[in-house]
């Protein structure tokens, strides 16, 4: 994206930069949710530009006018749907704590982010509350208030964000379907037999966070997301073993005509959706509707990152998922963590009260795995069993 495809963005928020208005809002925001800073940001071709910041700078090396490559912000990643808008302990996240922006100079610790956009929708910027402690005050209701605020400066601009050369980018992986599929096992604790797998995208000439950031930004989002999917589906081919494998979907992507179709369609694998709950649900009655449909073909359905995204439990209250993902970040170091252990186990009963299984995420320790499988937690996935990766060959042909 050239500098100039960006202009439109750049001379909204240009426009608004030094309005006191703006600046009593950050600080407004920053207090609200208790964190060291807040700040405004855009984006140029390669790097989230800081435009305002509030509050403490010396805690944390983020200046107005200083930049972070893409690569290493959490903010595209929270507008592609890779994580969601609270992040709690970073340096402990696994998708976190190797950015820059956590273990380089900036420190950051724990994160709230909501996208500024335009009338049309379209992300100019972000509004971004940051700390270097572990944010353990941070939850949905923090979410949600710096999203509202987020709204207030995304409608005091009325310039339209300029040419999306983003779109392009996207378009020439649409028309040439240039993604693969890496899959990550799923284990059982007390065994390390492979239980299932988790289908990721990888993109053939891109950096699959910018490609997602792309396509959000240019409002692909969705599209891409079932480009995805159909990748997902044929890289399983005739794989004739009774291992599920599950594949990612936001609820909008899920709730698209013809997806449910898709994953009801008669197939000899065993397959799964994993449903995020990053952002709010608009329609819950149509999306119990399709995970009734999903369930009665067969078809599991999970909740993704538990714990971490808007309304958590009543989002699985609502779905009374087959599978129950905890997040990462409740996962990691949960063997020097008392309250951490505590949850685990109160996740575990109330799993098995409604008759999920659960599933920890992010597990890299063997102390970690020891001490979800004594917690009650049966299945695990993460680095300690494996990186994502093409399906072994012996299990394709049977169980391992």
């Amino acid at each position: 994206m050239a500098e100039s495809e960006c202009s439109g963005s750049l001379r909204a928020l240009d426009r608004i930069a030094g309005d006191p208005w703006l600046g009593w809002l950050l600080e407004t925001a920053r207090e609200r949710v208790g964190t060291d800073i807040a700040f405004l940001s855009d984006f140029t071709p390669d790097a989230q530009r800081i435009r305002l910041v509030a509050g403490n700078q010396t805690a944390l090396d983020i200046a107005a006018g200083s930049s972070i490559p893409l690569s290493g912000t959490f903010c595209v990643r929270v507008l592609s749907n890779l994580l969601p808008p609270v992040v709690r302990a970073a340096a402990r996240r696994p998708h976190t704590r190797d950015l820059a922006s956590v273990t380089g100079e900036h420190g950051i610790g724990s994160y709230v982010g909501a996208p500024i956009r335009d009338p049309d929708g379209r992300a100019l910027g972000m509004l971004c509350c940051v700390s270097r402690d572990d944010g353990a005050q941070l939850d949905a209701e923090s979410a949600r208030f710096v999203e509202f605020v987020a709204d207030l400066v995304g409608q005091r601009l009325t310039q339209d964000a300029g040419p999306d050369d983003a779109r392009a980018r996207v378009d020439a992986v649409l028309a040439e379907d240039a993604v693969r599929i890496a899959f990550q096992p799923i284990v059982e604790l007390a065994t390390g037999r492979i239980s299932g797998y988790e289908a990721l995208s990888r993109f053939e000439h891109a950096d699959t966070t910018r490609m997602f950031s792309d396509a959000a930004l240019s409002g692909r989002g969705i599209e891409l997301e079932l480009l995805s999917l159909r990748a997902a589906l044929a890289a399983l081919g005739d794989r004739p073993v009774d291992v599920p494998v599950a594949v990612n979907l936001s609820p909008e992507a899920l709730l698209t005509p013809g997806v449910v179709d898709l994953l009801t369609a008669p197939r000899r694998q065993r397959i799964g959706v994993e449903i995020t709950e990053h952002r709010p649900v608009a329609d819950y009655d149509a999306l119990v509707a399709a995970r009734e449909a999903l369930r009665a073909a067969g078809v599991l359905v999970s909740v993704d990152d538990a714990g971490a995204g808007y309304a958590s439990m009543q989002h699985v209250l609502r779905l009374r998922p087959d599978v129950l993902k905890l997040d990462a970040a409740i996962v990691s170091g949960v063997h020097l963590d008392p309250a951490k252990q505590a949850l685990i186990t109160a996740m575990a009963g109330f799993a098995g009260e409604i008759g999920a299984a659960v599933v920890a995420e992010g597990v890299e320790l063997p102390p970690e795995r020891d001490v979800l499988a004594g917690r009650g937690i049966r299945y695990g996935q993460g680095w300690l069993w494996g990186r994502p990766g093409p399906l072994p060959e012996a299990d394709r042909v049977s169980v391992a």
